[in-house]
């Protein structure tokens, strides 16, 4: 209230200077006219003054007063023209007033609205990296953060049998403490109800039993269910499952995401839009943070004072080898045709690996690598795949498919 009520007492002040400026800049101001009668009043003096003392006759004297009247006259009408147009200047004079102070103040405050930032003092970049820092250090923990939402709704939709069975669920990893995948069961499930407190509890038990085996996918499980259950807020520790994660596995897409949100959070939108851009630079469009990445990154880019474009959505259409360049290859020798496939395969693999991609593109590596005689390979790639599509049943039953069809799905 104070920086408002300071800003407007100056921006009226200003403008209440510029306009007394103005209406200052006519007062005093005489008309011509006025200086032409004054001359021609002390001239008709002056004849009279002459004829007096015989310096002129009374012919020229007369004629001389009598044009020397004549112009008194005309500057007299004149002056009385413009004195009664003076209403028209000073009606003028209070419209441009107004219009000042309407451009001056309306404009300000408009324009500060749309582009300033009420509230936030003007600081050194120092001092907002350094109140960033303490923004990160000081900021409420995951206990502080879930207290201060309502209480989780469990999914009203949820049958009484499902229900019934994740009870029995609960109750088993209770008595099983050192059940792995009881644990990770129940974390899955207790997300799918919308209990997302219970969620990242029963994750973090499966974090604890996996010990040094915990995959970079299971602290990046582990740090969702914690942003979730925070109502979108990067705790302290879902930090740290986040630099676990990226410890792992440093193109992990859910943890760079985190980060980058977190970073927003705690005031460096610069370091923030740096990851994000850089993420969604490497991601393949349906890749799950994708359009949050998109629909923030434009204001996020304001924020941190970079001019940036976002880029169009990739082309939809999928590389690496499809089955007709598999069913042309068969026109090839064995070797021609093994090396052929096994290139094509090679760049799919190291794109997949490093960019990310669609589960159809994970389904047809697998299927390639079929081709190629190469089973245990393709295990693997489901077994990556299935980390990589966890939290995508659709996708997964996609490259479940091709696996199937090759008999890796075990």
């Amino acid at each position: 209230m104070t920086f408002w009520l300071i800003t407007s007492v100056l921006a009226i002040g200003a403008c209440g200077m510029l306009a007394l400026a103005l209406w200052r800049g006519h007062e005093g101001a005489r008309p011509a006219a006025e200086f032409d009668l004054n001359v021609y009043r002390d001239q008709l003096a002056e004849v009279e003054r002459d004829h007096a003392r015989g310096v002129i006759d009374s012919d020229d004297a007369e004629r001389l007063s009598t044009e020397i009247s004549r112009r008194i006259l005309a500057a007299d009408k004149a002056l009385q023209d413009e004195q009664n147009d003076a209403h028209s200047p000073i009606a003028l004079r209070y419209g441009v007033i107004v219009a000042l102070g309407v451009v001056l103040v309306g404009g300000s405050f408009y324009f500060y609205r749309d582009l300033g930032a009420p509230g936030y003092g003007d600081l050194a970049l120092a001092t907002r990296i350094e109140a960033a820092a303490v923004a990160r250090a000081e900021r409420p923990s995951q206990e502080t953060a879930e207290a201060s939402l309502p209480a989780a709704t469990i999914d009203p939709n949820a049958p009484q049998s499902y229900l019934d069975l994740i009870e029995k669920l609960r109750e088993a990893v209770e008595k099983r403490p050192d059940d792995i995948e009881g644990a990770k069961l129940l974390a899955m499930h207790e997300m799918r109800l919308g209990n997302a407190v219970a969620a990242h509890q029963a994750q973090a038990t499966v974090i604890s039993l996996k010990e040094s085996d915990a995959t970079a996918q299971d602290y990046a499980t582990y740090a969702d269910m914690l942003v979730i259950a925070a109502g979108g807020y990067v705790s302290p520790l879902a930090e740290r499952a986040l630099a676990l994660t990226l410890q792992k596995d440093p193109k992990n897409g859910v943890a760079r995401y985190y980060t980058g949100l977190m970073m927003l959070q705690v005031g460096r939108p610069d370091i923030a839009f740096r990851a994000w851009a850089r993420l969604l630079q490497e991601s393949p469009d349906d890749a799950g943070w994708v359009p949050a990445i998109r629909e923030q990154i434009e204001e996020l880019a304001f924020r941190a004072g970079v001019e940036y474009e976002l880029p169009p959505l990739r082309d939809a259409s999928l590389t690496g080898p499809s089955a007709e360049d598999i069913q042309n290859a068969q026109e090839l020798s064995e070797e021609d045709r093994a090396d052929m496939i096994r290139g094509m395969v090679a760049q799919l693999s190291d794109r997949l690996a490093t960019e990310g991609g669609s589960p159809e593109e994970w389904a047809r590596l697998i299927s390639a690598l079929g081709v190629l005689g190469e089973a245990d390979q393709a295990a693997l790639i489901w077994q990556n795949a299935k980390d990589v599509f966890s939290d995508r049943p659709d996708a997964l039953a996609v490259v479940r498919n091709a696996a199937r069809d090759l008999g890796v799905t075990q």
